[in-house]
C-alpha cells in the first residue's frame, strides 16, 4: 500500500516537474516514491540551501511551482537563509521536509515550525489520514501568498501505510484585482487624466507587473501617451518596445537616463515596491513630479507617492488605455525628443585601474560583447552585483534574478544556477558572484557544473574582499583585515569538479569566451571566468549606500 510520504510525493507531483534537494533520514521515503512513482525530475545538490535556492530560481526562471526538499535537523536548518530568500522576494515554492517524531522531539531535533515561522514561511504537517489533502493546501498556500511553504513529515509518520492516494481537489488560485466601487474608479480616472495632459509621462514597472503579465498593455499605454519606459532591476524587459525604455532605475541606472527620469511631470508605477534602492534613497523622481502608483497592498509603499491604485498591473494597465484613448489623448512627443542612446550608456571604465588590477567596468563591457545573446543571469549578492545590471541586458524579467539580494545575503550563487538552466533548457545561464559569496557556496559549483554543463558561465569578481564592506566601513577606518580574503584560484577550484578555469589578468584573457560561445553546446566544458579585478572601483549604487550613510 502507499506510504504516508507516497501521498505526499504522488499529490506534489500534479502539480510540479522538478525537486531540489539533499536525501537524508526523514525524506528518504518521500523521495523513494517521487523516483519510482511519478514523472517529477529530482536533481542532487550539495548543500540543503541549494536545494531552496535552486527551487527559487527555477520559478524565477519559469513561473513554475518547484520544490526542494531536506531531512530533518539540521538539514532543515541548512535551508533557513534561502528560505528567508524566497520569503522575502515573494518566490512561491514547497520545501518538503522530515520533522520530529509524533510521540515528541529526540535530542537532536529542533522546533522547526517555530524556525520557519521566524523567517516567514508557513509550516503545514501531515499525519496518516490527511497527508494528500495537507499537500494540496501547502501548494494552495504558496501560490496565493507568493511564499515559500513548508511540508513537514513525521518521522514516524513517513513509511506508514496509508492505503489508496486519494482524488484531492485541485489548488484554488486568487483572481487578478480588480479595481472595484467609486474611490476606486475615481483614482484611476485620476492616473488617466494626469497623463492625458502631462508633457513628460513616465512608465515604471517592476516584477510584479511581468508575474501580472502586463507587458503588452504597458506597451499600449505608453504609445497612447509618449511616455518613457523605465523598470526596476527585476522588472527590466517587461516594456515591449526597447527603444524608447531607460533601462533599470536607481543606483544600476545610467546617470544620463536617471536624470531623463527627474524631468517627468508624470510619473506612474505598476508592480514595483519603491524601496530604497530602486528610489536612490528618495531622489529618483523630482519634488514636482506627480507619482501614482498601481500594486496590490493595501496602501502606497512610498510616501512620495501621490496616488493609489489597489489592483492588478495588467487589469489597471488595460483600464488606463480605454480612459485615455476615451479621453482623445495625443502623443506627449517627449520619448522622441530625447537621445536615448546617449542618456543609456555606461562608463565603459579604463581597461586597468591605478592598482595594476582590472577595471571591472572594462570587463563587464566586455564580456557583454562576448555572451550570447539567449541567456539567462543569475546574480549571487555582493559589491560586484551593480555590473551585470548595468553592463548585460536581458530581454524579460525572467531572464534576471538576483537570488540573495531580498534578504541582504551572499553565497547563494551556484545553486541558483541549475535552477535556471533546467527552467531555461536552451539558454546559456550566466552567473554572476564575487569572491566571498563564491566561497561561502562552494558546495554547489559541483552541482551548476553538473546540470548547466556547456549551456554555463560563472564570472567571478575577484578582489580578495568582501568588496561592500570595505567600500562601507573600511573607508570610515575600521580595521579591514576581516574584511580581505586571500586571493583565491577559482579557476583551479572549477577544473577539480570538470569545468574549465581561465584566469583573467588582461582584458584579452577574456578571449576564450569568445571561442567557447563559438564551440557546439554539447561538446564544450562549463566555463568559469576567475575575473582578478580592482576593489578601488566603486559602482554608482555603492556610491550612493556611502553618501547616505556617511
Amino acid at each position: 500500500m502507499p506510504t504516508v510520504s507516497a501521498h505526499v510525493a504522488l499529490t506534489l507531483a500534479r502539480h510540479i516537474d522538478h525537486v531540489f534537494g539533499v536525501m537524508g533520514n526523514g525524506n528518504a521515503y518521500f523521495l523513494d516514491a517521487l523516483e519510482r512513482s511519478t514523472d517529477v525530475s529530482f536533481t542532487a545538490v550539495r548543500h540543503e540551501a541549494g536545494g531552496v535556492v535552486a527551487a527559487d530560481a527555477y520559478h524565477r526562471a519559469s513561473g513554475r511551482l518547484a520544490a526542494a526538499t531536506s531531512t530533518y535537523g539540521a538539514g532543515f536548518t541548512n535551508t533557513l537563509t534561502a528560505l528567508a530568500e524566497a520569503v522575502q522576494a515573494h518566490v512561491p515554492l514547497v520545501l518538503v521536509v522530515g520533522d520530529e517524531p509524533t510521540s515528541g522531539p529526540r535530542p537532536w531535533d529542533v522546533d522547526q515550525i517555530a524556525l520557519a515561522s521566524a523567517v516567514g514561511a508557513r509550516t503545514y504537517t501531515v499525519g496518516r489520514a490527511d497527508a494528500a489533502a495537507t499537500t494540496v493546501i501547502a501548494i494552495e498556500h504558496a501560490l496565493t501568498y507568493r511564499v515559500p511553504t513548508v511540508l513537514a513529515i513525521p518521522y514516524d509518520v513517513a513509511a506508514r501505510d496509508a492505503g489508496p492516494v486519494p482524488e484531492a481537489p485541485e489548488p484554488r488560485i486568487p483572481e487578478p484585482l480588480v479595481p472595484a466601487g467609486p474611490f476606486a474608479a475615481g483614482a484611476v480616472a485620476d492616473v488617466a487624466a494626469a497623463l492625458s495632459t502631462a508633457r513628460r509621462p513616465l512608465l515604471l514597472a517592476g516584477r510584479g507587473a511581468w508575474i501580472a503579465g502586463a507587458g503588452e498593455a504597458l506597451g499600449e499605454l505608453a504609445d497612447a501617451v509618449g511616455a518613457l519606459t523605465a523598470s526596476t532591476a527585476l522588472g527590466r524587459g517587461v516594456f515591449p518596445r526597447a527603444e524608447f525604455d531607460l533601462g533599470v532605475t536607481g543606483g544600476f541606472g545610467a546617470a544620463g537616463a536617471m536624470e531623463l527620469i527627474r524631468e517627468a511631470d508624470v510619473a506612474v508605477v505598476f508592480g514595483a515596491s519603491l524601496n530604497q534602492f530602486t528610489m536612490r534613497f528618495g531622489e529618483l523622481f523630482a519634488p514636482g513630479t506627480r507619482v501614482f502608483q498601481v500594486d496590490i497592498g493595501p496602501a502606497a509603499s512610498h510616501p512620495h507617492v501621490g496616488g493609489y491604485v489597489r489592483g492588478d498591473a495588467a487589469v489597471v494597465a488595460r483600464e488606463l488605455v480605454t480612459a485615455v484613448r476615451v479621453l482623445g489623448v495625443a502623443s506627449s512627443g517627449w520619448r522622441e525628443s530625447v537621445d536615448l542612446a546617449t542618456a543609456r550608456a555606461y562608463e565603459r571604465g579604463d581597461g586597468v585601474a591605478p592598482d595594476g588590477r582590472l577595471d571591472p567596468r572594462s570587463v563587464a563591457a566586455r564580456i557583454a560583447e562576448l555572451l550570447p545573446d539567449d541567456r539567462v543571469v543569475v546574480s549571487d549578492g555582493g559589491h560586484f552585483i551593480g555590473w551585470a545590471n548595468m553592463y548585460w541586458p536581458v530581454t524579460a524579467p525572467d531572464r534576471m534574478m538576483m537570488i540573495g539580494t531580498a534578504f541582504q545575503s551572499i553565497g547563494l550563487g551556484f545553486p541558483s544556477v541549475a535552477g535556471a538552466a533546467l527552467a531555461r533548457p536552451s539558454a546559456t545561464v550566466v552567473l554572476t558572484t564575487g569572491d566571498g559569496g563564491g566561497l561561502m557556496a562552494l558546495a554547489d559549483l559541483e552541482t551548476a557544473v553538473r546540470v548547466a554543463g556547456g549551456r554555463g558561465v560563472a564570472v567571478v569578481w575577484n578582489d580578495a574582499a568582501y568588496g561592500a564592506e570595505v567600500n562601507l566601513y573600511g573607508l570610515k577606518g575600521l580595521a579591514q583585515g576581516p574584511m580581505r580574503i586571500p586571493e583565491v584560484d577559482f579557476a583551479a577550484l572549477a577544473e577539480g569538479v570538470g569545468a574549465e578555469g581561465v584566469v583573467v589578468r588582461t582584458l584579452a584573457d577574456l578571449e576564450r569566451l569568445s571561442t567557447w560561445a563559438a564551440e557546439p553546446e554539447a561538446s564544450r566544458p562549463f566555463l568559469l571566468l576567475d575575473c582578478r579585478i580592482s576593489g578601488a572601483v566603486l559602482a554608482p549604487y555603492q556610491e550612493e549606500i556611502i553618501r547616505v550613510n556617511s
